[in-house]
């Protein structure tokens, strides 16, 4: 499991007083009215905490004002750079929600027993996700995430069973 969940990417600078474009990587962009700081991913991989002085939203992004930040000189530097929060700032998730995080890497087998790869992506669709399933040569099995599906995922263990309905596999080869 890991530690920080992604919950934007800085896109730009906004102005010239220290707000930044922040594209949210949450289902919830409203998420932001609580947050009070997060973890910026600096570009040479090391991490630093950021305090949330105000937000407001604009179209699909949300505009990002932190504390100490007054000018576009003091922010520019962190553009194109990810956004964290601690897993106990997280939102909480309800029963059979699951954060993406936790789901790359999972082993998916089928409910026949048949061993289908790992969970390399998770592509959201407007009906339902879509679970990318790669095996070791490299193919790629798409499966929604529905409940006709999915019988079980189990992070703690590192795996998901999957029943795989009629007509999936030769859905996929197709694609």
């Amino acid at each position: 499991m890991e530690d920080l969940l992604q919950v934007g990417a800085i896109l730009d600078t906004h102005g010239l007083r220290g707000e930044v474009k922040v594209f949210p990587t949450t289902d919830d962009k409203r998420r932001y009215d609580t947050l009070r700081e997060v973890a910026l991913c600096t570009k040479d991989g090391g991490y630093i905490r950021l305090e949330v002085e105000r937000v407001r939203y604009a179209k699909n992004l949300v505009i990002v004002k932190f504390k100490g930040y007054d000018h576009i000189n003091d922010i520019e530097q962190y553009k194109k750079c990810n956004l964290y929060v601690t897993r106990e700032h997280a939102v909480a998730l309800a029963e059979d929600e699951y954060f993406v995080a936790d789901l790359i890497g999972l082993a998916a087998k089928s409910d026949e027993g048949e061993a289908l790869g790992e969970v390399a992506e998770v592509l959201s669709t407007g009906a339902n996700d879509v679970y990318v399933i790669r095996d070791e040569a490299g193919g790629e099995l798409l499966v929604p995430a529905i409940h006709d599906c999915v019988r079980e995922i189990n992070t703690r263990e590192g795996y998901m069973v999957l029943h795989l309905l009629p007509g999936l596999r030769e859905a996929n080869k197709k694609g």
